[in-house]
């Protein structure tokens, strides 16, 4: 369940190539442009890398694999390492696959998605300055062709403490993405390989699990 959570706080990084010199851009104004962008772009498509770090632990949770997104309320995340996971989302219902557990848990999409202020954010349908106190960034890891932010949620979050944008300054895309817990656990999620404005068909959006698989309705 952990890697989904993480999922779905981390989803659409809608951009596009925007003008003027990114470097002399404030915080405020970054945010800005990513929200009229995140409301401009209609699909998404990438490949994710992820590693989650835990205090007190020398354990790192690695998965990796590939994502779409498309408007209005549809994702499918498909996790090829460490273990098979399908999420997909066709706007009315969550559906997540764990092959190792032989499980689908299946829950009304609406009302989950609605609660995650993260999730408005990356689709486009919440508001960054409304939904988040802006900051320039706290790494000093965010490359030299990087623009970055830093949000903390005006309001508290159950598995959000706060978020790092981390943007390609030449295309302004979304390449990176990490996303702190309030037990400090840190999740870095690197998106490649972005495709824009390519739609799927409905169908790609709803997966049919093996036949003995169990499935949990919530």
């Amino acid at each position: 369940m952990r890697y989904f959570l993480f999922i779905l706080i981390a989803c659409l990084s809608f951009s596009r190539p925007l003008p003027g010199r990114a470097a002399e851009l404030t915080p405020r104004q970054i945010a800005e442009k990513l929200q009229q962008t995140y409301e401009q772009t209609s699909a998404i498509s990438a490949d994710f890398r992820q590693i989650t770090t835990i205090p007190m632990s020398r354990r790192h949770r690695k998965g990796a694999g590939t994502m779409v997104i498309q408007k209005p309320g549809f994702m499918r995340w498909d996790y090829t390492a460490p273990d098979r996971q399908v999420l997909t989302s066709d706007g009315k219902t969550i559906s997540m696959y764990f092959a190792e557990n032989r499980q689908m848990i299946i829950m009304p999409a609406q009302d989950y998605l609605k609660s995650d202020i993260t999730y408005a954010f990356f689709a486009g349908t919440g508001n960054i300055i409304r939904d988040f106190e802006v900051l320039p960034a706290d790494r000093a890891d965010i490359g030299p062709h990087s623009l970055a932010l830093k949000l903390i949620p005006r309001k508290n979050h159950p598995q959000v403490s706060s978020l790092t944008v981390i943007i390609d300054r030449d295309s302004f895309l979304i390449k990176r993405l990490l996303i702190l817990d309030h037990l400090d656990s840190l999740t870095d999620i690197v998106l490649t390989n972005l495709i824009l404005n390519q739609a799927k068909p409905v169908d790609y959006f709803v997966f049919t699990p093996p036949p003995d698989t169990e499935i949990i309705r919530q």
